[in-house]
């Protein structure tokens, strides 16, 4: 959706941001009346992200207005700012040779982003219409893995002899035509084309022409294999502080150059799709038409239901003790509720630590023995609130020990299960944001109702 102005409109900052609550009203309003030359002295000043997350905030209709009294796209940069299923149902209606044109005027990195998304058949008519130089770039770029540091990385860069001198450098920079339009830092590269080290243009412009560029290498050089994944990429970034690395395939040669720019969206799909698989939605469904929403969550709420079944199942082995004491069928959702409330607290805690490589194997153990104590201390808090609500809504003694019991049963196997389900999970290779939620909610339903209701049975009858 729209990002809204971080600073209101009447304390003077609001001028530094290109899309207001104005705008888009009076974008509304200009569509409304088909005033097409209004609508283009709105549109045309705003930066290709304000003018996505314009389209973005406009309902369909609306969309296909702005576009017509547009006339078209004429930035391909807004299309890569788009979310992804609008952006694809956008270009549904784009010949080959217009995406292609898109394509070609793109940094390859935006240029492959822009065509990944195709199926088979959309791809090679997009690729045969594009420029051969360019089509040999985004061509490479697809033969890595989906969310590699291949498909990231930009494949312009500077890269020049590690012999040279400071002055050599400064004239090359001066007289090329080819030259990427941003960029941080130089690559030396060896005779092989293996990057020996990444001098700093802040340090090319404070050196001495004579000075050898071998010299004034930056400390710290990192290289990324072109086959990594993003999220390790998006780790070492994090870990060492990068504005750049280079990237180099299986020999070793430089291939292209990740920006810190591309990371920061990287850490932004990443924690999207955590926080949309801890939900049971395995995608951004927000732009997706209603029979598709409703697809994709299905599964997962039939998943959901086969659980709640299982729990039902063990409340159905106690139903006569239930008919007998009404008290146990108020009171036993509560130890449900805050076992899974418990384990959700530490099952977050943990995925984020497992993302960000925090939780290894070298310190579970001490993070087990951690949230084991904190849900039995926990459960120990709450038991005797527990016990004494009990005890005061059902003038009941032995009711409320019965509850204050299982929460701390719950709690403590909460608290065990909500760092061990996603360690398990990872360990067997499956991503613990996928499937930790609903089998930690299992657990909690289905030792908490067991619990409550056995221990019920013991005491009561």
């Amino acid at each position: 959706m729209a990002k809204q102005n971080a600073a209101s409109e009447d304390d003077g900052l609001g001028i530094l941001y290109g899309l207001t609550d104005k705008v888009i009203e009076d974008v509304c309003a200009a569509l409304a009346r088909r005033d097409a030359a209004a609508v283009r002295r709105l549109v045309e000043p705003l930066h290709p992200a304000d003018a996505a997350d314009l389209f973005e905030c406009l309902k369909a209709g609306q969309r296909e207005s702005l576009e017509t009294l547009l006339g078209g796209f004429t930035d391909p940069l807004v299309l890569t700012n788009l979310d992804e299923a609008l952006r694809d149902d956008l270009i549904d209606d784009f010949h080959p040779t217009k995406l292609a044109r898109f394509a070609a005027e793109l940094e390859s990195d935006d240029a492959v982003e822009l065509i990944e998304t195709l199926d088979e058949g959309d791809q090679k008519a997009v690729l045969d219409s594009m420029p051969e130089g360019h089509r040999a770039m985004v061509e490479q770029a697809l033969s890595y893995p989906k969310d590699s540091a291949g498909r990231l990385m930009r494949r312009e860069y500077v890269a020049i002899p590690l012999f040279w001198t400071v002055g050599e450098t400064i004239d090359f920079m001066r007289s090329s035509e080819n030259l990427p339009d941003t960029f941080y830092g130089i690559f030396a590269v060896g005779p092989d084309h293996k990057p020996a080290g990444v001098v700093m243009t802040n340090q090319l412009l404070r050196s001495q022409r004579p000075t050898p560029i071998a010299d004034i290498l930056a400390p710290g050089f990192k290289q990324i294999p072109a086959a990594m994944d993003q999220e390790d990429v998006a780790f070492l970034f994090r870990q060492y502080d990068l504005a750049e690395a280079a990237v180099v395939d299986e020999s070793g040669r430089l291939v292209g150059v990740i920006t810190v720019d591309d990371v920061v969206d990287v850490i932004q799909e990443e924690h999207d799709e955590d926080i949309l698989k801890l939900g049971g939605v395995k995608s951004d469904d927000l732009y997706e038409a209603v029979a598709a929403t409703t697809r994709l969550r299905l599964s997962w709420l039939l998943l959901n239901l086969a659980t709640a079944v299982g729990a039902s199942l063990v409340i159905g082995l106690f139903q006569a003790h239930i008919e007998r004491v009404v008290a146990l069928a108020v009171l036993m959702p509560i130890v449900a509720s805050m076992g899974g409330n418990a384990g959700t607290q530490t099952l977050t805690v943990a995925v984020r630590a497992l993302a960000v490589k925090e939780l290894t194997a070298r310190n579970a153990l001490n993070i087990i023995g951690k949230e084991v104590v904190v849900g039995g201390v926990n459960g120990i808090i709450f038991a005797v609130l527990v016990c004494g609500i009990a005890y005061v809504w059902f003038d009941d003694l032995l009711i409320g020990l019965v509850i204050g019991a299982a929460m701390i049963i719950n709690l403590f196997v909460a608290g065990l299960a909500g760092i061990l389900v996603p360690l398990g999970l990872d360990r067997a290779g499956v991503d613990p944001a996928v499937a930790s939620s609903v089998i930690l909610t299992t657990i909690t339903d289905v030792v908490g109702f067991f619990c409550f209701l056995s221990l019920a049975a013991l005491v009561l009858f």
